[in-house]
């Protein structure tokens, strides 16, 4: 098996770990019955196409990728070894399927349903702070996903009387650039759209953002574990395990075709009331009654 990851080596190792957890409750045992070859792009999108060329001279069984990026490299490459991709934003916005129920060719996986979310973190972002005037986006240009992401809060803001600014950022300079000029902008807050890049310079995004006393919104938990303020989300460690069911099946000779692409269902809210404090923020009780978990 090949496992193709975005980020850098050591970055995500829970999640990395979640998937082999899942193989073994399985049965597949590495060294044993089983060969894994992981490869991380490391941060640059750009080294995708050739790691993906290097996993396939391997010929492996299946390829796993995790995110957009490297599971639209992965589709490009080959139409014949079966892949199986994992936290998803758009599947067919982005092209990798034609249908949820019946994907075609030979590719399925888990879709993390970001679009859908949209709504739900801005005005969840709005309820933490109060209100806003202007709502900053921070998404990378080389995640083609983002740009259905924005359009998707455009119009939720809309909806909300809220104003919308978009700021680029595909590395740690790029997201002192973006924070600062949304900061600029007098923006009320910030979402981080869901990104490997973008969640492998966590600290960065977390330090700057107390810094300029900007309240953000991210897509994952360790965000918020490590002081950011909040994030609404799928369970993404429930989501890399799940991947090990497709994986079993393509194995025991399921068509990817055949295999519907599944939706997240289970998401969590996590609020750190700490650093609210650190912002001025008093989160109102309403939106901490309905958190999974609350951070103290």
């Amino acid at each position: 098996m090949g496992y193709l990851f975005s980020f850098p080596r050591g970055e995500g190792e829970h999640l990395w770990q979640a998937w082999r957890t899942g193989l073994r409750e399985l049965g597949y045992v590495e060294g044993k019955n089983v060969t894994v070859e992981p490869r991380w792009a490391d941060g640059d999108y750009q080294r995708l196409p050739a790691l993906v060329k290097e996993l396939l001279a391997l010929k492996v069984d299946v390829l796993v990728t995790a995110a957009t990026p490297p599971s639209r490299a992965a589709m490009e490459a080959t139409k014949t070894t079966p892949i199986v991709f994992v936290a998803v934003g758009e599947p067919i916005a982005v092209g990798l399927v034609n249908n949820m129920a019946r994907p075609g060719g030979n590719i399925t996986g888990l879709s993390l349903l970001t679009r859908e979310l949209s709504r739900r973190r801005l005005k969840l972002l709005i309820d933490c702070i109060g209100k806003a005037r202007l709502v900053a986006v921070v998404k990378n240009p080389a995640n083609r996903v983002h740009q259905i992401f924005l359009e998707e809060t455009r119009v939720a803001a809309q909806a909300l009387g809220v104003g919308l600014a978009s700021f680029d950022a595909g590395g740690a300079a790029e997201i002192d650039r973006a924070l600062e000029a949304a900061r600029a902008a007098q923006a009320d807050g910030a979402i981080v759209f869901d990104d490997p890049v973008l969640w492998s310079h966590r600290r960065r995004f977390i330090e700057l953002a107390e810094k300029l006393r900007l309240p953000v919104m991210y897509g994952y938990r360790e965000f918020v574990e490590e002081g950011g303020l909040v994030s609404l989300g799928p369970d993404r460690i429930d989501h890399y395990r799940r991947t090990a069911l497709y994986v079993d099946r393509i194995l025991k000779g399921a068509n990817p075709a055949e295999l519907p692409v599944e939706q997240p269902v289970k998401f969590e809210l996590v609020i750190n009331t700490k650093s609210a404090k650190a912002l001025g923020i008093a989160v109102p009780p309403s939106v901490l009654y309905t958190a999974d978990e609350v951070i103290k």
